[in-house]
């Protein structure tokens, strides 16, 4: 299985040399850049149609860690297209930070077509260092597709718990690795290299939930989905809420 692995992963890099070359010569990370932003603006429509159930779900309690003033004031990490918006109460305030300033254009549309929520402002920063947002200042950290594809998972969780007010949340969807035994691990493993630079830094082989389970969460709510996506590999995911 090894040899099978290695022989799979060479074949894989071979056929994406030019993608290797373009990266070689610092030219894919500014092509990725700009044209990702368009590429997630197709995923998630998809995503969400085939996810919306159980967005509705997740996000279905948001409202109860509202301030003292029944304003619930949401951070969202990773906003991308902002594919989340109409899933958020009416009345929220949402600030959204992303690492990639070429996202905003396209996040402008979907504020204007959801006019339900206060937008505050757009940040741009990785998740890992968010010193522009103060501490303790939110009620809900939201990050959905995000985590897969961050450098430290450690670092983006003390920064959540950090911004969030004590008794706050930090809301979460996102695929995983799946189980080791499985065909789909096995694949997850052959492409994960190619898949990397192709996506923008996502990982197909994350462990996400162990991550979770290690941060200063004084809660943890966590559910395992095979969603029903199109994509295989992307099946295996986890969601829920973890308050501080």
């Amino acid at each position: 299985m090894a040899l099978a692995l290695f022989v799979l992963q060479l074949a894989v890099r071979i056929l994406a040399f030019p993608v290797y070359l373009l990266n070689f010569l610092g030219l894919w990370n500014w092509i990725c850049k700009r044209g990702f932003p368009y590429l997630m603006l197709r995923f998630t429509a998809t995503y969400n149609k085939q996810m919306a159930s159980k967005k509705r779900e997740l996000f279905s309690n948001l409202q109860e860690f509202a301030g003292p003033s029944g304003n619930l004031t949401l951070l969202e990490v990773g906003c991308g297209t902002g594919a989340n918006f109409k899933f958020y109460p009416p009345g929220c305030r949402v600030t959204c930070v992303d690492p990639n300033p070429n996202f905003e254009k396209l996040l402008i549309k979907s504020i204007a077509e959801n006019r339900h929520l206060q937008f505050e402002r757009f940040v741009v920063a990785v998740g890992e260092n968010m010193h522009q947002v103060a501490d303790g200042s939110v009620d809900v950290v939201v990050c959905t597709l995000v985590l897969c594809s961050v450098e430290s998972q450690e670092q983006i969780l003390q920064e959540v718990c950090r911004v969030l007010r004590q008794g706050g949340a930090f809301y979460f969807m996102e695929h995983v690795a799946a189980e080791r035994s499985t065909w789909n691990y096995f694949w997850q493993q052959v492409l994960d290299p190619v898949w990397y630079l192709l996506f923008d830094g996502c990982n197909l082989t994350r462990e996400s939930w162990k991550s979770l389970e290690r941060a200063s969460f004084s809660k943890l709510q966590l559910q395992r989905l095979q969603a029903p996506l199109s994509w295989k590999l992307l099946r295996p995911h986890i969601y829920g809420y973890a308050v501080k």
